[in-house]
């Protein structure tokens, strides 16, 4: 007995360690039976029979009783699935997308969670479908978990209610860091629904190319364009120059400049200058309107701005126009060869500028770009949307994500830690877009209207590639 005594208690603990060394290895019952026996055919060989026999049972009800304790442990557990619709590219072709699918891959895989793409669209279609949804149309599509929306569709919703108020999941600290007017175009009646994750704002492209042929002619200069008053005498210089070139047909005059937003400029121009764009519900038409007016009705009655419908990208595209005030998103849809009406076509170099101010007017420019809202639904679908619209907005992510878009990044360790390195690169990489301004300095500043937000024309200005 003195024999089997001294054998158990590191028999004991031998097969034990064995058993819980099998499990935690991948729960791999081979290695437990092979790691369990050795430690028994130990006892066999130093012919301890008795007290193998008792404690191969004692470790073959130990493995009986684990076995059926483990059943069912290795059975997947289903990812938590939220959706979205966004506008950040095409079906085919989206940075979003090409994210979303790395974020299912790493975190996702850990936390369980799988983000599903339901909609690349733009933001019309999701206004009118999220609305759709919301007032119960018949043949609506149910709501997903995320969609990108401007303040104006949680406006129009029924009971607004039905959105997360991001201050439930975003730590103060957490909030900070995002530009503060950014973070302001999304409060809502007290709540914070509608999350930034990418903005634009307005920037003067220009088809240098044609600018210079007419420059070279009439002494115009790129710093004409700084102000608006310059730029509209020069709009008017060119679509002259342009008619003089073919006495044979008068008035054949060409634009000059096209605006993807005329309402916007009315409405920065305004507030530039120091006075209300807005009287109540009303536009209020003063002095200051007028003065903003007045150059712009001039260039039109001249022939000198583009009226037409379409994007500010087309008449640059054709050589319709030769600048444009655009969403700094635009800078994808502008290309380095012009095809004429004529079918002919060449090569141009295409600049960015800062959108033009008025002379002795505060810098301003319409800040743009939709934000991110999160439908309530279960406490375990509303954190995997909020574990993913934090992993997207990360400061290295969110400047990897925007700078393939045109956009800016949202928060302001992205701006100071990250952007520069990434304006870096890709005035290093060959671009059809390129900024004849060096670093830029970001201010932003938001009016007391929801939606209307501001930001200093000083924001950066980023190269393409």
């Amino acid at each position: 007995m003195r024999a089997d005594a001294s054998f158990a208690v590191p028999v004991k603990l031998w097969a034990l360690l064995c058993v819980f060394a099998g499990v935690t290895i991948g729960g791999n019952v081979l290695l437990t039976c092979i790691l369990t026996g050795g430690a028994l055919l130990y006892l066999v060989l130093q012919r301890n029979f008795r007290l193998a026999a008792s404690y191969g049972c004692f470790y073959l009800l130990l493995a009986l009783l684990l076995a059926l304790g483990c059943t069912g442990c290795g059975e997947k557990q289903e990812p938590v699935t939220v959706t979205i619709w966004h506008v950040y590219g095409g079906e085919t072709e989206s940075p979003l997308n090409d994210l979303i699918d790395t974020f299912n891959e790493t975190v996702g895989r850990a936390q369980n969670i799988r983000v599903q793409v339901g909609s690349v669209t733009n933001t019309n279609t999701i206004h009118e479908a999220v609305l759709a949804s919301a007032y119960g149309e018949p043949g609506a599509t149910a709501l997903p978990d995320m969609f990108v929306s401007y303040p104006k569709t949680v406006l129009a919703l029924p009971d607004a209610d039905i959105l997360v108020d991001y201050r439930d999941y975003f730590s103060d600290a957490e909030l900070d860091d995002f530009i503060p007017a950014f973070l302001a175009e999304g409060e809502i009646g007290g709540h914070l629904t509608v999350l930034p994750v990418a903005k634009s704002t307005e920037i003067l492209f220009v088809d240098k190319t044609l600018f210079d042929r007419f420059a070279a002619a009439t002494g115009a200069t790129l710093d004409d364009l700084s102000t608006w008053e310059g730029l509209y005498r020069t709009a008017e210089a060119y679509t002259a120059w342009t008619d003089a070139q073919t006495p044979d047909t008068p008035d054949d005059g060409k634009v000059f400049f096209v605006h993807d937003y005329h309402f916007n400029y009315f409405q920065v121009g305004v507030e530039s200058l120091g006075a209300d764009f807005f009287d109540g519900d009303q536009v209020a038409f003063g002095p200051v309107f007028r003065r903003v007016w007045e150059p712009y009705a001039r260039a039109t009655l001249a022939g000198s701005v583009w009226l037409k419908s379409g994007y500010a990208t087309e008449p640059l595209r054709t050589g319709d126009a030769v600048a444009s005030v655009a969403s700094s998103a635009s800078v994808l849809y502008y290309a380095n060869t012009v095809t004429y009406p004529d079918n002919t076509s060449e090569p141009v170099e295409i600049i960015s500028l800062p959108c033009p101010t008025f002379a002795g007017g505060e810098k301003l420019v319409m800040q743009r770009g939709a934000g991110i809202c999160t439908v309530r639904s279960t406490p375990e679908r509303e954190r995997a949307c909020m574990t993913f619209l934090k992993w997207l907005t990360a400061s290295k992510r969110n400047v990897d994500f925007v700078t393939q878009l045109g956009y800016m990044p949202v928060t302001q360790t992205a701006f100071a830690n990250e952007l520069p390195s990434a304006v870096r690169t890709l005035r290093r990489s060959a671009g059809i877009i390129s900024s004849s301004r060096p670093a830029l300095k970001s201010r932003c500043a938001c009016s007391s209207r929801p939606g209307a937000c501001s930001a200093s024309s000083r924001a950066t200005a980023r190269a393409r590639g």
